[in-house]
């Protein structure tokens, strides 16, 4: 049933507005004059900050959606402005946000400030045009930059306040109230971003770093904006210029392709990556995107526009990096790293910026690029009924910064929508992202997609204070999107299933790394896939859990309906169980749902576990369908979990909630025992299936070799395989590690472990030789 925002986290998720607010900013939206006789912007550059303002602000579209968003708004800026005192004299400005050293509340004042001067500057708004209040905003500028943030504040705690964080809600402000400040108050408080970003292409606190990815475009942008604030053309040429790296020979250009695996950027296939191991289209890609747009319509139809080529590289990054990864309007979870943890960033809340992001990027495109970035921008809102992006009751509550305003990206989106523009069609797609140990499958009812790691991206990302219980997000884990479920991973997911639990993995019955924390990579290099064609393909993950007692082959065979799932050569050394994970689904707050077993209703009452002994197949109700391929008996358990959003996220700027949430949850389990030796596994995953669908399929599956070695199905006239070593089945061999599909007189062909030159594989007698180096796990496809 479609939900409003405020009941998608109902039962206390609804974060506090001083902590969410402290997310990454992007954009808002609005316009006004800025560049007159009153002002202390110059008129040369006022064009940029009048557009900057229009991104805060909106362009005043009249509508119902509107109306709503800017009353929500005004509730919060209200409340803030109330409570606001400007009466110095060494007062904190909010009372529970103490003055004094550091980065932990800092942020939260220019934040709680920019909620007051938006909506000041937002016609409509409760605030709007109020002289008090821009006499309170302007004392608050002057208190803030005096006691907090000057340039002569040393870095305490975390770089990303001073550099990006506070310059972002700063420049927010000061846009929309420039026109009513002196060009010698505008360059007081620009001071400490000079000091702090007057070189976008470099850390200000170690020289050293050079900046990249999504903390390059951020201070590109900043730069920009701040150098035009100031009439500075040499600042906004120097952000300009940090686009594309010009100072660094184009090494750390923000829209260069890297043609290897891992590293910060964008990637030939289509991967993102921060932090150098991480895969990120679902956060830091999206900031990117939203700087990149940001610096485009600041700068269109001036003397410092980007040039045509750099915009058509920048449209592009939209369907090839981050479209793939998002259904009913929200991001998937394994290209989010640490973002899982955040109250104020669901993948829903990150969907809604990258579809801000899109139609600001939309309107200052032309002919077909217009027409396919609106077309994915209108599908991602039609889709997106879990979390209407034209309603946003609660502001406060959503992190990302066309949230918080609200009324930009209404008003984008309705232009958009009035403007006839039509939905892009959703469209099978199986997507090896090799550079980023990544994989996407599209049907046009479901979609699915792997949390892995190997020696080149990270299990987990677990860095301040967030992402605490994500022990074995990058063991395996398989994550179905179904179309009655769009809010699954959004509903309070995170804080309430059993981590040591996921779907898809095979984990000890024990304690969890007492090490657990940082960025660390994985044990081995062998993982990838290969692909058939845009409906199937199959992926392979050598296995080995954080202490190397276990070790374990697994492989996941995609197809239109379903996925077939293979381990082997599972064997643990230590003294805890071993269990596989078929299903850990989040039925909602009290759901409920029949749970059929070869047709025969299993046991649901909470907290009580049944042993369905030897199913052929099982049927949960409203989610799908499993089959069990191998004769193994399986463990059902259905039960509510508790968790508040603090115990997974306790970062200074993010930390969330302590109100408990209850879910109730599906759990279908493999039980290997204890210390089992080669044990295996075969199961089916049939995402939306029907109980008449799950029998039939029960029948269909074909499995042709599930041994340490090579696992295999054959699915129609194709063979799938993954070979963890040279071997053979069905008269095809591969010389070495290798994941491989075979048709008729044709061959596909990739290495998982991005190590070898070649493999040779030979089909029915016939060898192969198939060149592999330098292809970072992409498929190669010939004749054979």
């Amino acid at each position: 049933m479609p939900v409003n925002r405020r009941n998608a986290l109902r039962g206390g998720a609804l974060a506090a507005a001083s902590t969410v607010l402290l997310a990454r900013p992007a954009f808002a939206a609005g316009a006004g004059p800025v560049g007159g006789a009153a002002s202390g912007v110059p008129a040369a550059t006022a064009p940029i900050v009048a557009a900057y303002r229009q991104l805060q602000t909106g362009i005043n579209r009249p509508s119902p959606e509107r109306t709503e968003a800017l009353a929500n708004l005004s509730r919060v800026a209200k409340a803030y402005h109330s409570s606001l005192s400007v009466a110095g004299g060494g007062a904190p400005l909010w009372t529970d946000l103490p003055l004094g050293p550091g980065s932990d509340y800092t942020t939260s004042m220019y934040a709680r400030l920019r909620a007051i001067a938006v909506d000041w500057g937002t016609p409509g708004g409760a605030l709007a045009g109020d002289p008090a209040v821009l006499e309170r905003i302007k004392a608050a500028l002057e208190l803030i930059y005096t006691s907090q943030y000057n340039e002569n504040v040393g870095e305490i705690g975390n770089w990303y306040t001073y550099e990006i964080g506070i310059p972002y809600y700063l420049l927010h402000t000061l846009s929309v109230v420039a026109d009513q400040l002196t060009a010698d108050q505008l360059a007081r408080y620009l001071k400490p971003v000079k000091r702090f970003v007057g070189d976008p292409n470099r850390r200000a606190n170690n020289a050293a770093v050079v900046e990249t990815g999504a903390n390059r475009a951020d201070k590109a942008l900043i730069s920009i904006v701040s150098g035009a604030l100031l009439g500075d053309a040499a600042w906004i040429k120097t952000g300009l210029d940090a686009l594309t790296d010009v100072a660094g020979g184009g090494a750390a250009s923000v829209v260069a392709k890297l043609d290897r695996a891992a590293g910060d950027g964008f990637h030939v296939d289509g991967s993102f990556l921060q932090h150098d191991t991480i895969p990120y289209p679902g956060h830091y890609g999206i900031v990117l995107l939203t700087a990149l747009a940001g610096a485009i319509h600041v700068t269109q139809g001036t003397e410092y526009a980007l040039p045509q080529p750099l915009k058509d590289k920048i449209y592009a990054l939209v369907a090839d990096s981050f479209a793939p990864f998002v259904y009913a309007g929200a991001l998937m979870e394994p290209v989010r790293g640490r973002m899982l943890s955040r109250q104020g960033e669901t993948g829903h809340d990150i969907g809604h910026q990258l579809t801000v992001a899109t139609l600001v990027l939309a309107r200052t495109a032309s002919g077909k690029t217009k027409t396919d970035l609106n077309a994915l921008a209108a599908k991602w809102i039609k889709e997106g009924a879990y979390a209407p992006f034209l309603r946003i009751p609660d502001p406060e509550r959503f992190a990302p910064g066309p949230d918080l305003v609200a009324t930009p990206g209404i008003e984008f989106a309705q232009d958009m929508l009035a403007s006839g523009a039509r939905p892009a069609r959703v469209t099978a797609t199986h997507r090896n992202f090799g550079q980023q140990d990544r994989l996407v499958h599209v049907t046009e009812d479901w979609s699915a997609s792997l949390g892995v790691s190997s020696t080149r991206i990270s299990r987990y990302e677990a860095i301040n204070g967030q992402n605490l219980k994500g022990y074995h997000v990058g063991d395996g884990v398989l994550y179905t999107f179904l179309p009655n479920a769009k809010g699954h991973y959004t509903d309070a997911y995170w804080p309430t299933v059993d981590p040591l639990l996921l779907p898809g993995t095979t984990e000890n019955d024990g304690p969890p790394d007492p090490a657990f924390g940082g960025v660390p990579v994985g044990p081995n290099p062998h993982t990838g896939g290969v692909r058939w064609d845009a409906r199937s393909g199959a992926y392979a993950l050598d296995f080995k859990s954080w202490d190397g007692s276990l070790v374990a082959k697994k492989s996941w065979f995609f197809t239109p309906a379903g996925i077939l799932c293979l381990g082997a050569g599972i064997t643990s050394t230590s003294g805890h169980a071993v269990r596989t994970t078929i299903e850990n689904r989040n039925l909602g707050e009290g759901g409920g749902g029949a749970l059929l077993a070869d047709g025969r209703r299993v046991a649901t009452d909470p907290g009580k576990a049944s042993a369905l002994r030897k199913p052929r197949w099982v049927h949960l109700e409203d989610v799908g369908g499993y089959v069990v391929l191998d004769g193994a008996s399986v463990t059902a358990l259905r039960e509510d979990r508790t968790g508040a959003w603090r115990d997974i996220d306790t970062g200074a700027n993010t930390k969330g909630t302590t109100t408990p949430n209850t879910r109730r949850y599906q759990k279908l389990i493999l039980e290997h025992g204890v210390q089992p030796t080669g044990a295996t596994y075969a199961y089916a995953v049939l995402p939306g299936a029907s109980m008449l669908g799950t029998l039939a399929a029960s029948w269909a599956w074909r499995v042709r070799s599930n041994t340490a070695t090579v696992q295999a199905v054959q699915t129609g006239d194709v063979l799938l395989a993954n070979f963890f070593a040279a071997g053979s089945v069905d008269g095809v061999s591969a010389s070495g590690p290798a994941s491989v599909a075979v048709g008729r007189h044709q061959l596909a062909v990739s290495d998982p472990t991005q190590t070898q030159e070649s493999v040779t594989v030979t089909v029915h007698g016939k060898p192969v030789a198939v060149p592999l180096k330098g292809t970072f796990g992409a498929t190669r496809v010939v004749r054979w």
